[in-house]
């Protein structure tokens, strides 16, 4: 197969995740139209933004997994990647330290607070995405390294909800 026609494929099925992803959200906005979403409707953004990211990157999944292994005789690229997951997952040690002290303190949180907080609510993504390069990585050491990232992501995730469900007892 041809690089125009690897890249096509991938790019075609990228644009079809992303229509799946706003057919979905469409149909939930559809469905759960009521007062309260307008009372609400930040909550409702909220909310329906992250369905719309969880969707997408279900969608996207045969898609990266495509590109990762028409990618995968190119070294350069699996360096830069796993040493960038790598960067990216060590900023979750921060952020939990943070949330872990505000918590204690109880104060009102500065703005790199929210960000950190932030990051940390979306720390699935990153954890599904280090998985899957992990699954089509060519070496060994490069999935050590995104197995790794993932397993500091779902750390800093699980951090997050156990202390959300033992802060509420």
């Amino acid at each position: 197969m041809r690089s125009a026609a690897k890249f096509g494929l991938v790019i075609a099925s990228y644009v079809i995740a992303l229509l799946v992803a706003i057919a979905v959200v469409a149909t939930y906005i559809y469905l759960t139209d009521s007062p309260s979403r307008d009372l609400y409707s930040g909550m409702y953004a909220f909310g329906d933004s992250l369905l719309f990211l969880a969707v997408l990157t279900l969608a996207s999944i045969p898609a990266t997994g495509a590109a990762l292994y028409f990618l995968r005789p190119y070294r350069t690229f699996w360096i830069a990647v796993s040493v960038i997951s790598l960067a990216y997952a060590t900023t979750a040690i921060p952020a939990v330290i943070d949330h872990s002290m505000l918590r204690a303190s109880g104060e009102p949180l500065p703005w790199w607070s929210a960000l950190l907080s932030l990051r940390l609510v979306l720390a699935p993504f990153p954890c599904f995405a280090f998985f899957l390069a992990g699954l089509f990585a060519p070496s060994r050491w490069f999935r050590i390294s995104f197995f790794g990232a993932m397993v500091t992501e779902a750390g800093a995730f699980s951090y997050l909800v156990v202390s959300g469900i033992i802060g509420r007892s």
